[in-house]
């Protein structure tokens, strides 16, 4: 019954938002941000004290602020989720736009694979989505959700366009087989793990469990590692999907520690664009859930 009623709530909210001009739908998902912020304070506290550890410095009134835009960040997401279905190519380019694209096409004519490092930054739903739009499909790595009804219904959403889903259960098998195939897959590498598939790395000056298979696949393939991302340019008024320059992989041959090398420059790449982009990223996470032996929890 209870996965029903979740099923009902999402059908409707996708076929509501849907239906409505794309602006009064970022407007609606705005008003949702704001009353999720304020419904929902276990993860707020999650989040101020992410931030307190990312940004030492700050007062709590700032990171209260940045905390508001990402609810409202949150929200547009979501109305642009609702809207996809009803996305043709031409009015996506309306607002948004490539920045960085020669990149993936020079790493994609490689031919030996394509993984592009992303996180819960800006709009990671819509872009994949937009980059298969397109005519750049690609897979993407990802947690079933709890409710196989919902997990049924979004995946395709995600895949109307060519888009492939690849599971976390069937995560380097998967990966392996798709750079053989000289294919794109998108990996989502700023949730925190638990060893052996996770290893710690420094983010914001802390350490972090951080999955390493990203750099471990990289090796053995030879594909390219390609930072990419969707942000909202308030000044342009439309998101830009950015694809970086590809990352040099560290090679020494002892395959463990440059398996950790590796993954820690991964994660500073992160790093770097969520500090340019501090109200984009999903702060209500918690990232430093995994301690170091003999560290206390921190939440």
């Amino acid at each position: 019954m209870r996965q029903r009623l979740e099923f009902g709530l999402v059908w409707l909210a996708v076929n509501l938002l849907g239906l409505l001009p794309r602006g009064v739908a970022r407007a609606a998902g705005s008003i949702l941000g704001k009353l999720a912020y304020l419904a929902l304070p276990r993860l707020r506290r999650t989040a101020l004290i992410n931030l307190a550890r990312a940004f030492p410095g700050q007062t709590s009134q700032a990171r209260k602020r940045t905390l508001r835009t990402m609810y409202r960040n949150l929200g547009w997401q979501l109305a642009e989720f609702c809207k996809m279905p009803h996305y043709t190519l031409e009015e996506a380019n309306r607002f948004i736009r490539y920045e960085g694209l020669e990149h993936y096409l020079e790493a994609r004519q490689r031919g030996r694979g394509v993984l592009v490092l992303t996180g819960h930054l800006g709009a990671w739903e819509l872009s994949s989505f937009y980059h298969s739009l397109a005519g750049y499909p690609m897979s993407m790595v990802i947690r079933r959700l709890d409710n196989p009804r919902v997990d049924r219904f979004v995946n395709a959403i995600r895949c109307m366009h060519g888009n492939r889903v690849l599971h976390k259960n069937d995560f380097a098998r998967g990966l392996i087989a798709a750079m053989r195939a000289g294919e794109t897959v998108g990996v989502l590498m700023d949730t925190n793990m638990t060893p052996p598939q996770g290893v710690f790395v420094d983010f914001f000056g802390q350490a972090a469990c951080t999955a390493s298979g990203v750099a471990r696949v990289a090796l053995r393939t030879g594909a390219t590692v390609l930072p990419g991302f969707m942000v909202w340019e308030a000044q342009e008024q439309r998101y830009v999907l950015h694809f970086l320059h590809p990352i040099e992989l560290v090679s020494t041959g002892d395959e463990e520690r440059d398996a950790i090398a590796n993954t820690q420059i991964f994660t500073t790449a992160l790093e770097n664009v969520i500090r340019r982009y501090p109200d984009q990223w999903l702060w209500v996470h918690r990232r430093w859930k995994t301690r170091p032996p003999g560290e206390p929890p921190l939440y």
